[in-house]
């Protein structure tokens, strides 16, 4: 009989688990996600800068599997898990399997700061971006209507939480746009003072990298007009104002948060099983701390017995493509009774882009920091050879030349989805229920006032 491998989560470590297992014999998988596309997170701000459509990064889970016989896709959202039955239960029923794989990445963290989770701007899935997108374009639309100074910079001021590579490429391209795109399409906010800000707890942006990328990728933003602020962080963000911890305050409704992830806990998962930063502890081999039958791979796991990574592997695309293409190997291993291969992480370097023809890359093997043009044609390269498809590559390809040479790029549109009209058609009677509510009370408490008057 076919073991039953079910897969929540199809980033980049579900897709390499489920793709290695794909047409074996031994195992029906099931990969549950709750979109039914693939998507490559890299290039997320992008789709939110109006660079990339949204179709160039994503990739259907069905087209995908379609010449995969062992291979099923689950639409749905995991809301528990029966250890004693094995089931998943999702929001749409529940699911059978042998085997389970937690490969559902991390979510935004925000460090309890419930304003900013509320009215900040998130840089994790395709609907985040399509989100940014809309809210800039829109802000901008509405600085060139106005003749406030306060108004105007509140629209146009951009403040990115975070000096990491989303952070990083990001503030780039914005300060690129700025320069090139902006002030052609929008005359009207020509020499308003508006500023790009990237802020960060830490002492450098791109912590991780080299002291080499560090400082070139502050002088390049910097000669960009970014204005870093280091060793401080975002501590709220109220009234269209993001507040610092060192007392300072810039008036913006643009928040970006690329500042954090956290892992996710799981309902019917003891807390036995988690380690921290509440990532699952997994063995050598990916499985979950008190279980048989369940494992978890990427961003959603902490191993800590690779002796390169005694404090476990670094939340990256790298660390969740190799576990998954391990764990798809151990699994084909187990049925044949053969010995299992522990995890081992290769690190293949780290690489950021910071705009036209400038970037950073520090590779492993030998110990090499590339800058400028070649780190920039590297990242291309890499991050075209990683899309899924080739209608992807192909895709993303002619957007980047076509705003290469011309400094522009024609995907600056505002499109809304009907359920959010329709949810905004349902706010704006509610304003208007509450205006009349208002209107009244205003008119009872003058008759009130006009009655005591003709009384006295």
């Amino acid at each position: 009989m076919h073991k039953k491998i079910v897969i929540i989560g199809g980033g980049f470590g579900g897709i390499n688990l489920s793709g290695k297992l794909g047409n074996n014999k031994d195992y029906e998988v099931t990969l549950v996600d709750k979109n039914n596309y693939n998507f490559f997170p890299p290039l997320i701000y992008q789709v939110a800068t109006g660079f990339l459509e949204p179709s160039a990064i994503s990739y259907p889970f069905r087209k995908l599997f379609r010449k995969k016989d062992n291979l099923r896709f689950r639409l749905g959202e995991l809301l528990k898990v029966v250890p004693e039955s094995n089931q998943i239960v999702l929001t749409n029923g529940t699911v059978d399997y042998d085997i389970l794989v937690f490969a559902c990445g991390a979510e935004t963290n925000y460090f309890g700061m419930e304003n900013v989770k509320k009215n900040a701007i998130p840089m994790k899935t395709v609907g985040d971006a399509i989100q940014m997108r809309n809210r800039i374009l829109t802000h901008v639309e509405e600085a060139t209507m106005s003749a406030n100074q306060e108004d105007i910079l509140e629209n146009l001021n951009i403040v990115v939480a975070g000096g990491g590579p989303t952070g990083v490429e990001i503030s780039g391209m914005f300060a690129e746009m700025s320069a090139n795109i902006v002030h052609k399409d929008y005359p009207e906010i020509k020499h308003t003072g508006a500023k790009i800000y990237l802020v960060d707890g830490g002492s450098a942006v791109l912590k991780p990298m080299s002291k080499q990328a560090q400082e070139h990728t502050y002088a390049a933003l910097t000669k960009l007009g970014v204005n870093i602020i280091l060793n401080t962080h975002v501590s709220d963000f109220v009234d269209n104002k993001v507040i610092f911890s060192d007392g300072r305050q810039i008036p913006t409704k643009n928040l970006i948060w690329a500042a954090g992830v956290s892992a996710m806990k799981f309902e019917g998962i003891p807390d036995t099983s988690y380690g921290r930063g509440k990532r699952l502890s997994v063995d050598a081999y990916n499985k979950v701390e008190g279980f048989d039958n369940i494992y978890a791979i990427g961003d959603t796991c902490i191993m800590t017995s690779d002796p390169n990574y005694p404090d476990g592997h670094p939340q990256l695309a790298q660390t969740a493509i190799q576990q998954g293409k391990n764990l798809a190997e151990n699994l084909k291993l187990a049925v044949e009774n053969k010995p299992l291969r522990a995890f081992s992480y290769k690190d293949l370097g780290t690489m950021a882009i910071i705009g036209r023809n400038k970037a950073v890359a520090d590779l492993p093997h030998p110990e090499l920091h590339l800058k400028g043009f070649i780190a920039w044609c590297a990242w291309l390269f890499i991050h075209l050879a990683s899309l899924i498809s080739y209608r992807n590559r192909l895709n993303t390809l002619y957007n980047w030349m076509v705003a290469y040479f011309s400094k522009d790029q024609s995907l600056r549109m505002i499109i809304r989805p009907v359920d959010y009209i329709e949810e905004k058609k349902k706010i704006d009677d509610i304003k208007a229920e509450i205006k009349k509510e208002e209107i009244a009370v205003a008119a009872t408490d003058n008759n009130n006032e006009q009655g005591k008057s003709n009384l006295v």
